[in-house]
């Protein structure tokens, strides 16, 4: 297989996309595309041992900033990075894009230049979070899609069924509605809709309404909601974690005695960090579009990358592409 990595996105590109893009190649020899300025791309791979046969550069003279309008910015920007990136994979000469830059930009580009699965009603991205048990709960939609019906909701839950049993290996997934409480009849009038809908459809493993004080405890292996309150629950989530080793961090440095402290318990707090790590994850998958889009973090590091190029791999070993058309077809009858 081949992916294609949009080199010039990402608040640390091109030093974390290349960096993460040699890691990859030295564990899992894959095959990778870097887009993006050549002389700066090649001038990362010099610091870098790796399959010089692995990895080659196609030249581009434009970057898509993030303050840019997504639409605006891939329409004019034909020779960015990024859109040449997702030409590859519209062309069939990637199989997979993976970037970190503007997430609308992706967003759209990935809608507008590679198309959405005839059948699917609006694709969408799933962020997936840690869990404090070691695993892990996939919220979708997270941001694609600000207003939703029912059939947006119903694709969502589906796809991300698909994702979750050929990607994350889970045969059975727990599907949940985002909801402000777990009784039925609760919420709002889509969510309500919805909820009778997968209550009746066999096919999927939904286990009923869930507050979202909950998705970092594992009650649920998906949460289906629109993206504006999926984005506002994974920013939120983010934050809080982010905000909470900050105040540790704070209290622990606060004086002696809690450096001390602090040194007893440094390796049980480590391991604690690392459970709520969401970059482990690599990216968040852009689905029900003819290919293959996977959006990393903006601030990911090379590590990071890395998993987002793994988590690509997956991806198309598990033929998600495939299968989601294969949900389109079965749902059309």
């Amino acid at each position: 297989m081949k992916i294609v990595i949009d080199g010039m996105g990402g608040d640390n590109a091109p030093q974390a996309t290349v960096e993460g893009a040699c890691m990859a190649v030295n564990e899992y020899g894959v095959e990778i595309i870097i887009t993006g300025d050549e002389e700066i791309i090649n001038d990362e791979l010099k610091k870098h041992a790796y399959d010089k046969d692995k990895i080659s550069v196609v030249h581009t003279t434009e970057v898509i900033e993030n303050e840019e309008k997504p639409v605006q910015a891939i329409r004019k920007k034909k020779d960015s990075s990024m859109v040449v990136a997702l030409n590859m994979v519209k062309d069939k000469k990637a199989d997979l894009v993976i970037s970190a830059g503007s997430t609308g930009a992706l967003l759209s580009g990935g809608v507008f230049i590679i198309k959405r699965i005839k059948g699917i009603s609006r694709p969408c991205i799933c962020a997936t979070l840690p869990t404090i048990n070691g695993g892990s709960t996939m919220l979708a939609d997270t941001g694609a899609n600000v207003d939703c019906d029912t059939q947006n909701l119903m694709d969502f839950a589906f796809m991300t069924d698909i994702y979750a049993k050929k990607v994350l290996k889970n045969k059975n997934p727990r599907v949940a509605l985002a909801n402000i409480g777990t009784e039925e009849g609760k919420g709002n009038d889509l969510v309500k809709k919805t909820y009778e809908l997968l209550k009746d459809e066999k096919s999927i493993n939904f286990t009923g309404n869930m507050e979202t004080r909950d998705i970092l405890n594992g009650v649920c292996d998906i949460v289906v909601c629109d993206g504006f309150v999926g984005n506002i629950v994974l920013k939120t989530v983010e934050g809080s974690v982010l905000s909470l080793f900050k105040k540790l961090k704070e209290a622990m440095m606060s004086s002696t005695k809690s450096k001390l402290g602090a040194l007893l318990m440094k390796s049980e707090l480590m391991k604690i960090k690392d459970l709520l790590d969401y970059t482990s994850y690599g990216g968040a998958p852009f689905l029900g579009v003819d290919g293959g889009v996977i959006k990393a973090h903006g601030s990911s590091d090379a590590k990071s990358f890395k998993n987002a190029i793994n988590q690509g791999i997956m991806f198309h070993e598990g033929e998600v592409v495939e299968e989601i058309k294969k949900y389109v077809e079965e749902k059309a009858k």
